[in-house]
């Protein structure tokens, strides 16, 4: 039977979020026993979105827009009180600073839905929302603030040795976790946070699985049906967030009980089961500084939108980029801080070079401190780190004009040198012989910039401050 229509009262805007609320069966295990979708149409397109148990016999469908009109739904289930609901809303043009969701424009490139140009600068946070500790939270996102990092690393799920009582399974550390559940309260707090990063203009790149369980919770080895259980609520609750992207695991290799056919089928169904197709990388892990024992995943697979990579020699991007013609981020490259561990004891000095790296050789980085304990990966806080303002300062730079590498070299009107530890007395440039340059130095870390006298032209020789660090720009006089 077909229900009488219940259209939305207000307007939705392009890629904002619609939710309808349903009265549903409580009794049983909704979660496993439920299956609730709808088919939203906007003239002759058509798009099927899951809905998910939110508790107490309440039942939610969340959709994202991304085309001004009248979207009609008509819900689908195997229960008869959820089954033929109809109902609608008005999309209409999006808010400012709503540029929609990021997706990759070319091999070098992101890009919003309205075309606006997205450089990633991201940082990790681990774990800033497994604490029930508001008053550190809000901390966190006062420093996100001012800080320059436009993407957050984040897990949904805790490490072994965390005794957080608000899991995304039911129960808890003394009684174990129940995955055949979930706790809507943790997603509801999760949901509140995601919407405080996108109000910062902060993507939030959602970690799904991880191998540090230490035995306790059970989650790096779920059995297949429930992994697809917890990918479905997750997807359904979460992917109508323009925000979010999707990080399958960190560090993928270090989790013995998972084969490589296991991360193309979990990454084949979060393809299959968001409709707005999100990003999505998978990250892998390292042995420290030794070439033979890192493993990276085959990022060329058409599921996969960017590379995540974790490396500490950021000279490889170029050849990463030209392996798999896809976007690279080089989302842990070694933290700055004092950590035992050489993963996260590198000065602000090293961090900020790897950044430069990075984008001067057409990828991006993320930056981490540890910094004594609780750190800011592992659950936020204070900023206290050198590199956080030079990165800034590095933003603002490359937001100004990014090395156009995915043009050929005649035509490209921004060329960027980066020294480095090294301190020559001057440097030889080649830039195009048919078009005048202007050249600037820059330093890096104090954050100077020098324009040279006069434009440059073909074969070069730019004169230098003898110091580490340094950069070199070249804009097109024209």
């Amino acid at each position: 039977m077909i229900r009488s229509a219940n259209y939305a009262a207000e307007a939705v805007p392009c890629w904002g979020r619609f939710e309808g609320r349903f009265e549903g069966p409580r009794t049983g295990n909704p979660y496993r026993e439920v299956t609730f979708y709808a088919e939203f149409r906007c003239g002759n397109r058509a798009v099927e979105a899951e809905g998910f148990y939110d508790g107490e016999g309440i039942y939610k469908l969340r959709f994202m827009p991304d085309t001004p009109g009248v979207w009609t739904y008509e819900t689908r289930s195997n229960s008869p009180q959820l089954d033929g609901q109809r109902g609608g809303f008005e999309a209409v043009e999006p808010e400012p600073g709503n540029r929609g969701m990021v997706g990759v424009k070319d091999a070098y490139r992101f890009q919003f839905s309205d075309g606006t140009p997205y450089l990633p600068f991201g940082t990790t946070l681990y774990h800033w929302v497994h604490h029930e500790d508001e008053a550190e939270e809000e901390l966190t996102l006062s420093e996100l603030a001012k800080a320059p990092f436009n993407k957050v690393r984040m897990c949904i799920l805790p490490t072994g040795d965390m005794h957080s009582q608000q899991l995304a399974f039911a129960g808890s550390r003394e009684a174990g976790a129940d995955v055949s559940r979930f706790n809507p309260a943790f997603f509801a707090h999760l949901e509140r946070r995601i919407m405080d990063l996108q109000q910062l203009g902060i993507e939030a790149d959602l970690i799904l699985f991880h191998p540090y369980d230490q035995g306790v919770w059970g989650f790096e080895q779920l059995e297949p049906e429930t992994e697809e259980l917890y990918l479905r609520y997750v997807i359904a609750r979460l992917a109508s967030f323009r925000n979010v992207w999707w990080s399958l695991a960190n560090e993928f290799d270090f989790n013995v009980y998972k084969t490589m056919d296991d991360w193309d089928r979990v990454c084949r169904m979060v393809r299959r089961f968001d409709p707005y197709g999100h990003m999505l990388s998978i990250h892998n892990g390292t042995k420290m500084y030794d070439y033979t024992r890192t493993a990276t995943y085959d990022y060329s697979k058409p599921w996969i939108t960017h590379q995540s990579v974790q490396h500490w020699d950021s000279g490889l991007m170029a050849e990463w980029i030209r392996t798999h013609r896809k976007p690279v981020v080089l989302d842990e490259c070694c933290y700055e801080g004092n950590a035992p561990r050489r993963w996260g004891n590198v000065p602000g000095e090293e961090l900020v070079s790897r950044f430069w790296d990075s984008l001067v050789n057409g990828g991006y980085a993320a930056h981490g401190e540890v910094f004594g304990e609780p750190s800011w990966i592992s659950r936020g806080g204070r900023l206290y780190g050198e590199s956080p303002e030079r990165i800034a300062f590095l933003r603002k730079l490359m937001e100004q004009g990014q090395a156009d590498l995915w043009l050929p070299e005649a035509e490209r009107t921004c060329f960027w040198t980066y020294l480095g530890i090294s301190r020559p007395s001057s440097w030889e440039l080649r830039l195009p012989g048919t078009r005048k340059f202007h050249v600037e130095v820059v330093d890096t870390w104090n954050m100077r910039v020098e324009r040279l006298e006069g434009s440059f032209s073909g074969t070069c020789r730019i004169p230098l401050l003898q110091q580490s660090y340094l950069a070199i720009r070249a804009l097109a006089a024209d």
